[in-house]
């Protein structure tokens, strides 16, 4: 394996490349939102079963 061949998929990778994948159409920011969203509630359900400090 040569340094182009493996240097070459990686650069088209970092550029953005022309293949998104099956998941292209996913908004980061929804994905990112509902992330947090499930985040907060977790936290929140952890501070309701610490009552006791």
């Amino acid at each position: 394996m040569s340094l182009h061949s493996t240097a070459a998929p990686l650069v088209n990778l970092a550029s953005g490349g022309e293949h998104h994948g099956p998941y292209a159409s996913i908004n980061p920011y929804v994905t990112g939102g509902g992330a947090l969203l499930v985040l907060l509630l977790l936290l929140w359900i952890t501070t309701r079963f610490n009552r006791d400090r």
